[in-house]
C-alpha cells in the first residue's frame, strides 16, 4: 500500500515536472519575452522537448535491465504523451504561427525541405503510438501493439535526424542526443548466448 502510494506521489511530481516547459513558454510568450523571433522560439523549444521526452521513454527498458528499476516502467505512457504533445506543439507553430494554415505552401515545404518532411514523417509515427496508449489498446491489439509500438524507434531516428537536419551552424547538441539514442538502440539488440558444451565430470573410481 505505501508502495503504491509512493508511486502515485512520484507519478503527479513528473507530470507536473513535465509541464514546466511549456508553462514557462506561455509565461514567456505573455511577458513578450520569447527573444526577436518569437516563432522560431517556440518551435525550437517545443520540438526539443518532444525529442527529449521521447529519448526519456526510450531509455526507460535500459534502466531497468542495468539497474532492476522495473518501477521506472509505470512512467513510461506518460513520457511518451509528454513527447507526443509537445512534439503536436511543435508541429502546431509550424502549421499555425508560421505557415498561417497555406496548406499549399505546407505541402511545398513538406516536399521541397528535407527535413521538414522527416520531421513531418516522425509525427506520424507518434501518432498511432499516442493513439493506441490505453491498456485497452494494448489488449484490443495483443502482440501487434508491442510491434506497433516499435515505431517508437523510427520516431527517435526520424527526430534526431530532422534537428541534425535542421541546425545549420552548431551541430554539438543532435549529436549528442544522437550518441544517446545510439546507445539506447544498441542497448536493445538482444544478446546471442553462446551455447557452450556441457562438461560432464568424471568421478574417480575407487578399486
Amino acid at each position: 500500500m505505501a508502495a503504491r502510494h509512493t508511486l502515485g506521489i512520484s507519478k503527479v511530481a513528473v507530470f507536473f515536472a513535465a509541464l514546466v516547459p511549456a508553462i514557462m513558454l506561455g509565461v514567456s510568450a505573455w511577458r513578450a519575452d520569447l527573444g526577436p523571433n518569437p516563432v522560431e522560439t517556440l518551435t525550437h523549444v517545443t520540438g526539443e522537448w518532444g525529442l527529449r521526452f521521447l529519448i526519456a521513454t526510450l531509455a526507460l527498458s535500459p534502466l531497468r535491465k542495468l539497474f532492476g528499476w522495473t518501477s521506472v516502467l509505470k512512467f513510461r505512457r506518460m513520457l511518451g504523451l509528454f513527447a507526443f504533445f509537445y512534439t503536436t506543439m511543435h508541429l502546431s507553430t509550424y502549421l499555425v504561427l508560421d505557415q498561417f494554415f497555406a496548406w499549399e505552401d505546407i505541402v511545398a515545404d513538406i516536399i521541397k525541405r528535407p527535413y521538414i518532411t522527416i520531421g513531418f514523417a516522425a509525427f506520424l509515427c507518434m501518432l498511432p503510438l499516442a493513439l493506441t496508449s490505453t491498456r485497452f489498446a494494448m489488449i484490443k491489439l495483443g502482440k501487434r501493439w508491442r510491434q506497433l509500438h516499435r515505431l517508437s524507434y523510427v520516431a527517435g531516428i526520424l527526430g534526431v535526424a530532422h534537428f541534425l537536419w535542421l541546425v545549420r551552424a552548431d551541430s554539438r547538441e543532435p549529436l549528442i542526443y544522437a550518441a544517446i539514442l545510439l546507445v539506447l538502440l544498441l542497448m536493445r539488440i538482444p544478446r546471442k548466448r553462446s551455447a557452450r558444451p556441457s562438461r560432464t565430470t568424471q568421478q574417480p573410481t575407487t578399486t
